[in-house]
């Protein structure tokens, strides 16, 4: 009975503390290669997004060698963060939430790097764990899963990491997070490791290498969910969302320059993951940088995120993904519309 009071109590803090139509919520995501800011106005039915901001700063360059934050990359992703902080104040934001992710994590000096957003910056920034970092994405993708199929694989492919999570639907539009899983290989790592180009080696041979770094860490994951039985039943579905799935998605479409509008909830098959990888990984990173989608800032990183795509995709032989051009971001939004935000989220707004 005390539980079920609980919960009550819980629901109607939850409800008092939901984002009322008219107010104005910002996220802000600082991963180990991108700034991402989205700054939205409740509205009575969802969010509108009124601001957003992105830039490649790099904060995790070099952390896999030195486990340290360097201080140019810090002096980049500070110098984009007073552009957030900007932003924020003449939204008139009401809820903020920051949250940093595996760069700071591993480094030494991370929570002296939050130190410094808070004094420089005025930003408080949250380092949060592989698991929250999970959730937070999972739940910013789950409006594009098809609710009649009851299980789902979706995963997030970061710079420093990538998030897997396995999923099941309900008839009611519910889901439940059943495992997830997280490996210290992400586009920046991975790129650190292998290079972002053939050195001395086929280029077939480059690319498998790296294909099977991520195999390995791929594979307990894969046995504890047992899925294989369900994705040859066709009842599995897989969902992506990261700057490798929207790049390859814009690749695959031939579109001009980029466009989240025809991206997001777009659908690769893996051939067309396949074919898109092998010619990215037959040309340099000059080459690369030609492609609309990709641009001479994520040139040599684009190939390693191919082969972690390819690594799930061979690992789980479902055919076919959903592209997500949303994630963490979203996903904090939704958790103030919710009113499930962590408590301090709520305190700094009373402060």
């Amino acid at each position: 009975m005390l539980d079920q009071f609980s919960a009550q109590a819980t629901d109607r803090e939850a409800m008092r503390r939901a984002a009322r139509p008219g107010q104005v919520m910002a996220a802000l995501d600082l991963g180990t290669n991108n700034c991402r800011l989205l700054i939205a106005r409740q509205g009575v039915g969802g969010f509108q997004v009124i601001d957003a901001f992105s830039r490649i700063v790099r904060l995790g360059e070099g952390v896999s060698q030195t486990g340290t934050l360097a201080q140019a990359a810090m002096d980049r992703a500070i110098e984009a963060l007073k552009v957030c902080a900007h932003k924020m104040r003449r939204r008139t934001t009401h809820l903020v939430r920051a949250v940093a992710t595996e760069a700071c994590r591993r480094a030494a000096n991370g929570s002296d790097f939050v130190d410094r957003v808070r004094n420089e910056a005025d930003i408080d920034l949250e380092i949060i764990t592989p698991a929250e970092e999970a959730q937070l994405a999972f739940a910013g993708c789950t409006p594009l899963l098809d609710r009649t199929r009851r299980h789902a694989l979706v995963f997030d492919i970061g710079g420093g990491s990538t998030e897997l999570g396995w999923i099941s639907m309900s008839p009611d539009r519910s889901h439940r997070i059943v495992a997830w899983h997280s490996i210290p290989l992400g586009v920046v790592t991975l790129t650190e490791k292998f290079g972002a180009e053939a050195d001395g080696e086929s280029v077939e041979s480059h690319y498998e290498r790296m294909v099977g770094e991520v195999q390995l860490s791929l594979a307990a994951f894969a046995q504890a969910i047992g899925a294989h039985r369900l994705i040859a039943q066709g009842a599995v579905q897989l969902l992506g969302t990261s700057g490798t799935v929207t790049t390859l998605s814009g690749i695959r479409l031939g579109l001009p320059r980029y466009d989240r509008s025809k991206v997001d909830g777009s659908h690769l098959d893996f051939s067309d993951v396949d074919r898109i990888s092998k010619w990215l990984a037959s040309q340099a990173c000059v080459e690369r940088a030609n492609s609309p989608c990709i641009g001479m800032e994520r040139a040599d990183l684009v190939l390693s995120g191919c082969a972690i795509l390819s690594a799930i995709c061979r690992q789980w032989p479902i055919g076919r993904l959903r592209v997500a051009d949303r994630g963490i971001r979203e996903g904090i939004l939704m958790s103030f519309m919710s009113g499930t935000a962590p408590e301090q989220v709520y305190r700094r707004r009373m402060s």
